[in-house]
């Protein structure tokens, strides 16, 4: 199905049939307006047409630089006898630098819809669009998903050119290449390639601009859709691209040779090729000392993990082998055991579902009763469930812990797999215990060797086994250490070598 802006409409030179076109398109909507304009000594003649769209335009620059400037020169008459063309004159009369011409109508459709001022002028098949985008957008605020303790607190907003200036702010060289596009048949949303020339893979960069062109669709209203439509792998709990909302994190990652796409209305950026490794480290990473980065990277693995297997390991062992624990422990998560109705397995799924409830309800109640409700009702819950009987107090233990070290991973969408295997490995383990839980691991294992991001193997630099990278996956390195890029096939060279800083010798 082609949506009215697919079907080509040459301008005439006829000011009523192109007028009469354009409102008919907009379908004489209430917020375009349209103003009748008479210009010049000859009234006649020269006559024009103003469009605009009253909230998308900006109506400082509109009044300033364009309905002023038409003012002062409409009676000049030394102005209008210049031996030039009134489109030209025009043109002169307007003090706006972004000014374009086109001589099909649904780029003046297309422009008018993204906030710009559309003339025509009678007699002339060509429309004039000056750049008048503004309106109210978002300023510049914190990331609210992506908080750190050290380092910048800006965060990218809904619109697009404040994006890409934000970027151009932080990374200030020639060789930074944006691909501008647009996607949806109705929504026409602005979709930004962005790289670094020389740096990035030239085959991923060409790779996705493959697939962001094959995109056919209705709308695109978030970077969801996009990266929905360009993933190597769908059918996996596992990301195989990054988003994020801070601006010095994908200047990072177009550092290393990612590439990232933006979409206008969102604050969140696209990041890929990324590896698994990639989203259980943080931006804050490089802003602290190499030795408390360490460390934190290692509470990050340690939590993933347990967030995905603490239930499990808890199951099986209750259920299946407790010979492995200390007498006296057994003897006292027996006693607790006692008096619950549920085997293991379900008291566990009983837990968790209610933990995910509440977490559920926690961000979608209103922000300033959300966190108290989820609080709350984890306490209140937790507490009336222990004192009936129904679950264990080990059992409230092992799924607060597993939630708060849930939490720990910088990247939600990293998180939100963990939460989803989590449950599939308790059922392996109600049901086989130990072996199960192995097994589980084992085909988790084997699935992530066989994803790919943009064709980069999702456990590089461990499998394949790239000993040079790995300085910057378990552990960080000190910054003067760090000589090349991870994932670049052009310059990988980061810096010089650089010897290790020393204190300035005494004078003898």
């Amino acid at each position: 199905m082609k949506t009215s802006l697919q079907v080509p409409f040459p301008m005439t030179t006829s000011l009523q049939d192109n007028v009469n076109w354009v409102l008919q398109k907009l379908g004489q909507s209430s917020d375009v307006h349209y103003r009748p304009l008479q210009v010049g000594i000859y009234p006649d003649t020269n006559s024009i047409a103003l469009f605009y769209i009253e909230g998308l335009a900006n109506y400082d620059i509109l009044n300033e630089h364009i309905s002023k400037p038409l003012q002062a020169t409409h009676e000049n008459e030394s102005f209008w006898q210049q031996d030039v063309c009134v489109h030209d004159l025009l043109c002169q009369a307007i003090t706006l630098s972004d000014l374009c011409f086109s001589s099909e109508g649904n780029d003046a459709i297309a422009a008018l819809l993204g906030g710009n001022t559309v003339l025509i002028v009678d007699g002339y098949n060509e429309a004039i669009i000056a750049g008048t985008a503004g309106g109210e957008r978002r300023s510049i605020e914190e990331p609210q998903t992506q908080t750190v303790v050290r380092g910048p607190k800006e965060g990218f907003t809904e619109d697009i050119r404040t994006n890409t200036s934000l970027l151009r702010r932080k990374i200030r060289s020639p060789d930074l290449r944006f691909i501008s596009m647009r996607i949806g048949r109705f929504t026409q949303t602005e979709v930004v390639l962005t790289y670094l020339e020389g740096i990035a893979n030239p085959v991923v960069v060409k790779e996705a601009l493959r697939r962001l062109e094959k995109i056919d669709t209705d709308s695109i209203l978030e970077s969801g859709y996009i990266e929905e439509y360009i993933e190597d792998v769908t059918y996996s709990p596992f990301p195989t691209i990054m988003n994020s909302e801070r601006p010095d994190a994908v200047a990072a990652g177009l550092l290393e040779g990612q590439i990232a796409i933006l979409v206008d209305g969102t604050p969140f950026v696209l990041q890929a090729p990324v590896t698994f490794f990639r989203f259980l480290q943080s931006s804050e990473d490089y802003y602290q000392r190499f030795d408390i980065a360490t460390f934190i990277r290692f509470i990050r693995y340690m939590s993933f993990f347990v967030s995905m297997l603490l239930p499990s390991l808890y199951i099986a062992i209750t259920t299946f082998h407790q010979e492995m624990l200390p007498t006296t422990l057994l003897i006292s998560l027996a006693a607790q055991r006692e008096g619950v109705p549920f085997p293991a397995i379900v008291e566990a799924f009983l837990m968790e579902i209610t933990f995910e409830v509440l977490r559920e309800a926690g961000v979608r109640m209103p922000r300033v009763i959300g966190s108290a409700i989820s609080i709350v009702g984890a306490l209140v819950l937790g507490q009336a469930s222990v004192q009936a009987g129904l679950v264990s107090a080990a059992m409230v233990i092992i799924v607060s812990f597993t939630a708060i070290s849930n939490f720990v991973t910088p990247a939600l969408n990293m998180a939100v797999a963990a939460r989803l295997i989590r449950f599939g490995l308790m059922l392996l383990a109600g049901t086989f215990g130990l072996f199960g839980i192995l097994t589980g691991c084992m085909a988790i294992l084997i699935h992530l060797v066989s994803l790919r991001s943009f064709g980069v193997p999702y456990l590089t630099p461990v499998a394949p086994m790239v000993l040079s990278r790995l300085n910057d996956t378990f552990i960080r390195i000190p910054r003067w250490l760090t000589f090349q890029r991870p994932l670049s096939k052009g310059n990988r060279t980061r810096q010089t070598r650089y010897d290790k800083p020393s204190p300035p010798k005494e004078d003898q």
